[in-house]
């Protein structure tokens, strides 16, 4: 899991196994963020439409922003105004395209989760690096 801001810096990298659904993972991923202060929006795919993580989030002062699943039975939360910052999560997909660029993120070689955290967190820093 990994956070960006509105550029796509990572401003946060979470390793963690694979069986848990995305939506469990983001305040795990929040509280794990490099800077101190809480991102203002969250931008995330269909899979993140849910009314609990929606209050959630917007308890922590965060609005959510992630387009509803076609299946949606519960009334529509998400207005159009929201959705248009939707269009930028090509960034957040371009950050993904940096971390696998790094050959030892693009394929787990590493037996310990914290091990490859620690490569994870490398290649944010030499992200960071290089645009800051």
């Amino acid at each position: 899991m990994v956070i960006t801001d509105g550029s796509g810096l990572p401003i946060s990298a979470l390793v963690t196994s694979a069986t848990p659904h995305e939506v469990k993972l983001v305040k795990p991923t929040i509280r794990a963020r490099f800077t101190k202060e809480v991102p203002k929006h969250m931008i995330g795919d269909a899979a993140y439409d849910s009314d609990p993580l929606d209050s959630e989030l917007a308890a922590m002062g965060i609005e959510l922003i992630a387009p509803h699943k076609k299946n949606r039975v519960k009334p529509v939360t998400q207005d159009g105004r929201a959705l248009r910052r939707y269009r930028r999560r090509w960034q957040i997909e371009r950050t993904n395209s940096w971390l696998q660029a790094c050959r030892r993120i693009a394929t787990r070689y590493e037996w310990k989760a914290q091990n490859y955290q620690a490569f994870v967190h490398l290649a944010c820093a030499i992200i960071l690096g290089d645009y800051l």
